[in-house]
């Protein structure tokens, strides 16, 4: 049986819901009360699944509905769009209060999963003539402690401060409001989560061998929200923030640390370190594929690492959304006259961001970067990325702008620039004003680009033809660039930093790029690339190489907010190319397209103002009005 039919089949099936609400009221002509849920099995593993609803999908979750990617400076959509419901493009241009509406809703959603989860934990049993036995209730227990960590971890992540009452039933549907408390200090919803997380990874299993069960939790799921959340909490915004210093809850806490505490780093390497280790020992790696001399294909790696199944031998997926909505993703990074909508685009930040072939970014002065002139040949780079047949295996054909040429394998597997190749119809993007790709309107590449990244060279939206791909929340490529970023912060030392580096060259190696050294590098060589021996020296690379290896995963935003360089990087004039141009000589040339505004409250999300009204025990969160 097909692997894709197992998960329409299965229990994972149901978890596309949108909301999680009580699973009594699903059945509006049929009386069900908790007895009748919990000696059925097929009501059972709805109830999980209903509890599971509430992961946010990593395509169209991260891109509209919860706004992860818009809000950071790698994806940038039509701000026409705003118009049919983009509700986080007002938000990038300083229109974001308290009354402000947020699709995402984690204040209402989450908590109401939590309490299915609750309320599972507490009737769950074994049901042998049913197949359900004590070790699969074990598994479903520990399962449901998963989820509710990771929801309370997502609500932190979102809000920083927030009522916390883990084990709380309410008689009803409820919000975080209606628990009449105030928030409960940050650390101590982390240490909590932290504390669950491991429990709950001691009982499950590290993977399952049966498909239905694929995106069900396990260990290394367990292991990988913690590393990312232990991660956050080591950073600047909320480990030693002074701008916090007044911010209390109602009983005079101070709901963030307002001195920094190096054993939060400490927990963020050894969360890290174990994540891999347990990882790896369970057969977990991360994918390539091979050219016929048996060297790694970087273009095909890294295309087919987001569209590739587990069991298709994708085993870099730690945490995978088995349904997500990639078809609106995709249509609206294809062009208008594909049939699409044709505006979901790249920043001009993020392609300046890209390393050269050579491996080192574009203002280092060997780098070899030219950004005016065009191309005169087409070059392949020794590649199978796209269609050889029809295009040679071309990554740049003549007449290429040369800011687009001699790149790195993951900027042409990520970016839809001007004159590159379109698989699809088999033939080159035209975003010249009025051409094929730029209709002028608000469907069309507001800045010269298109998202490529995650978008199946397989996929035709005109014939609405779209290939399955689960939705990735967490890889292995992930886990090595936070270990190395907390071991660099953590221990100052050359040791670590070496070690640290060569976590980055792991994914370095697979994108088909030079290694890092501290070492001393002799140019005419030149097979690595020196760094110096600084803390600070590292740290630069690392984050370059987060900002390239992780776009467009829904990571870029609490990057920038948890190093606390929102406000400069968000702030002012975001350029393209010149949308209006109608030939080269216009429409070449850095165009400011948008000019977006972020104020230090939004740092976190506000709690809505409806919310506060219901309980005077809230306090909002710093610096919103």
């Amino acid at each position: 049986m097909k692997f894709a039919k197992y998960i329409l089949t299965g229990l994972i099936g149901v978890a596309s819901l949108t909301s999680c609400v009580d699973y009594l009221d699903k059945e509006p002509d049929t009386e069900l009360t908790l007895p009748m849920v919990f000696e059925d099995k097929t009501r059972i593993e709805g109830w999980l699944a209903n509890v599971y609803s509430a992961i946010p999908d990593p395509y169209w979750g991260y891109t509209n509905t919860l706004g992860w990617e818009i809000l950071a400076d790698d994806q940038t959509p039509s701000e026409r769009w705003r118009q049919w419901g983009w509700k986080v493009i007002p938000y990038t241009l300083g229109e974001w209060t308290p009354n402000s509406d947020w699709e995402g809703e984690f204040w209402k959603r989450l908590p109401q999963c939590i309490r299915e989860a609750n309320i599972f934990i507490e009737n769950i049993h074994p049901l042998p003539a049913q197949g359900i036995s004590a070790k699969e209730v074990e598994y479903m227990k520990a399962e449901c402690k998963f989820m509710k960590a990771y929801y309370y971890y997502l609500l932190a992540n979102t809000y920083g401060a927030v009522p916390f009452k883990p084990d709380y039933i309410a008689p009803t549907d409820f919000v975080l409001a209606d628990l009449m408390e105030g928030q409960t200090p940050y650390y101590t919803v982390i240490d909590w989560v932290d504390k669950t997380l491991l429990e709950a990874a001691d009982v499950l299993p590290a993977k399952y061998t049966e498909a239905r069960k694929y995106g069900r939790a396990t260990s290394i799921m367990c292991l990988a929200v913690r590393a990312r959340m232990l991660l956050f909490a080591a950073s600047p915004l909320v480990n030693g923030n002074p701008d916090y210093a007044d911010y209390k809850n109602d009983k005079g806490e101070n709901l963030f640390n307002t001195t920094p505490d190096p054993q939060h780093w400490e927990k963020a390497v050894q969360a890290c370190k174990l994540l891999i280790d347990e990882a790896e020992k369970s057969g977990y790696k991360l994918y390539t594929e091979k050219k016929e001399d048996g060297t790694i294909d970087p273009f095909m790696s890294y295309q087919n690492l987001f569209l590739k199944r587990f069991d298709e031998g994708n085993t870099e997926i730690l945490f995978a959304r088995p349904s997500s909505d990639y078809g609106s993703y995709e249509k609206h990074a294809t062009p208008t006259a594909s049939g699409g909508s044709g505006g979901l685009g790249v920043t001009q930040s993020l392609v300046d961001a890209f390393f050269m072939q050579n491996g080192l970014p574009i203002d280092n002065p060997s780098a070899g970067y030219k950004e005016e002139g065009f191309s005169t040949q087409k070059v392949t780079l020794n590649n199978t990325i796209w269609d050889e047949e029809v295009n040679g295996g071309a990554i740049t054909y003549e007449n290429t702008y040369n800011m687009y040429c001699n790149r790195e394998p993951r900027f042409y597997v990520s970016v839809a620039f001007n004159n590159s190749y379109f698989p699809t119809e088999k033939r080159l993007f035209d975003f010249f004003n009025g051409a094929a790709d730029n209709t002028h309107t608000h469907d069309a590449p507001q800045n010269g680009y298109l998202i490529r990244k995650r978008v199946s060279p397989k996929t035709n939206v005109k014939e609405k033809n779209y290939q399955y791909r689960p939705g990735i929340v967490y890889r292995l490529g992930e886990a090595y660039l936070n270990y190395a970023e907390a071991l660099n912060e953590y221990k100052n030392d050359y040791t670590s930093r070496q070690e640290a580096l060569s976590y980055v060259n792991k994914i370095r190696e697979r994108a088909g790029i030079r290694p890092y050294t501290l070492e001393a590098v002799d140019p005419a060589v030149a097979q690595k690339i020196h760094v110096d021996d600084t803390q600070e020296a590292v740290r630069k690379v690392i984050r370059a190489e987060r900002r390239v290896e992780l776009c467009g995963e829904g990571i870029r935003y609490d990057d920038l907010r948890r190093w606390q360089e929102a406000e400069g990087t968000l702030n002012g004039d975001f350029y393209g190319m010149n949308y209006n141009g109608k030939d080269a000589a216009s429409f070449y040339e850095r165009t400011v397209y948008q000019t977006r505004v972020y104020k230090p409250a939004y740092y976190w999300f506000p709690i809505h103002q409806s919310e506060m009204e219901k309980n005077d025990k809230l306090k909002q969160l710093p610096l919103w009005k």
